[in-house]
């Protein structure tokens, strides 16, 4: 058979392969989500997300250790107060629980690179993550907080603060309270597109952040919408952002390619409580090859156009990468 073009030419052996891969997967680009709790002596498993742990201060730096030997360089703080109140104000505490971590993981670990989730689902007593006028969350009144929970990030030692929250107007009323404060340099990873999502459920759980009351479905997205999420990465853009991030990862692929081809900075993809919870309960009753399937949804993500990949498996895909079974 006379074939002039034959692509198994270019599989016929593992040097072969590697050398003409498309997509490449660095431990340049993983961040590792790390719980931070106020207390003592905790380290307690997170129920709905088995092998992911709370952290106390005192336990913290053992974790920040075994981060930094896997080769991930950036972590992502969650705090988790001891008392919450309607306005969130552990959020923007200086003795924070946040705070203290950065304080600490600054002092410890100066070359892990540290990013704060900005958002006040975890600090208020509704779980909802703004400011309530009655049952509604305010939008305007919610962006101060925002901005000045981010400026205490950075006082205490963040390199980068991402605000997840969803309001309108947050990364320019950050940005503007940032450069007012002498804060020019730091960067911005916005949540642009981050849908109203199922996946999400263990994280509530990890974080006790769900709402006490109703639903954030009239600030996060409806996940039908696809010029929706074009939009907010416009804005997000407009205002200041410097990183635009989509999440949740595996089901919005579309998106993250949209996202990734369409605007001139890095895209971030964050690859959700659900997405590792189902993945883990299905290596533990035995129907799949856990490292195979992480592997292969971590490179989905970066072939599609991801830059930067959340993951609760950042230090796992680091090993991955170590061993050459992913790359």
């Amino acid at each position: 058979m006379e074939l002039l073009n034959r692509p198994r030419r270019l599989r016929g052996s593992q040097i072969l392969r590697d050398m003409v891969r498309e997509t490449r997967v660095s431990k340049n680009g993983l961040i590792y989500p790390v719980f931070v709790k106020e207390g003592q002596k905790i380290r307690e498993e997170i129920a709905a997300m088995p092998g992911q742990y709370r952290y106390s201060l005192d336990t913290l730096a053992y974790e920040l250790e075994r981060i930094q030997k896997s080769g991930v360089r950036g972590v992502l703080f969650f705090g988790i107060p001891e008392h919450k109140d309607a306005c969130g104000s552990g959020a923007w505490a200086e003795d924070g629980i946040v705070q203290k971590a950065l304080e600490l993981a600054k002092r410890e670990f100066p070359d892990l690179y540290l990013i704060t989730d900005v958002c006040l689902c975890e600090y208020t007593s509704h779980g909802h993550c703004g400011i309530l006028h009655d049952h509604t969350v305010d939008n305007d009144s919610t962006l101060e907080v925002l901005a000045k929970t981010s400026l205490s990030h950075v006082q205490a030692g963040a390199d980068m603060v991402a605000p997840s929250d969803m309001m309108d107007g947050r990364i320019l009323a950050i940005r503007n309270t940032l450069d007012g404060a002498g804060y020019t340099n730091t960067p911005i990873m916005s949540y642009a597109v981050k849908y109203s999502s199922a996946f999400y459920g263990p994280f509530r759980d990890a974080a006790g952040s769900a709402p006490a009351f109703g639903d954030r479905k009239s600030y996060q997205m409806d996940y039908h919408n696809k010029r929706e999420a074009i939009k907010e990465a416009e804005l997000d853009l407009a205002e200041g952002a410097d990183i635009l991030m989509v999440k949740p990862g595996l089901a919005y692929l579309d998106i993250v390619k949209e996202i990734s081809e369409r605007f001139p900075v890095p895209c971030a993809v964050y690859s959700v409580s659900g997405e590792y919870s189902m993945i883990k309960a299905a290596a533990m009753a035995g129907y799949i090859d856990e490292a195979a399937v992480v592997g292969e949804s971590a490179v989905s993500m970066f072939r599609a156009g991801a830059d930067i990949l959340i993951s609760y498996y950042a230090k796992e895909i680091a090993g991955y990468i170590e061993e050459g079974r992913i790359g």
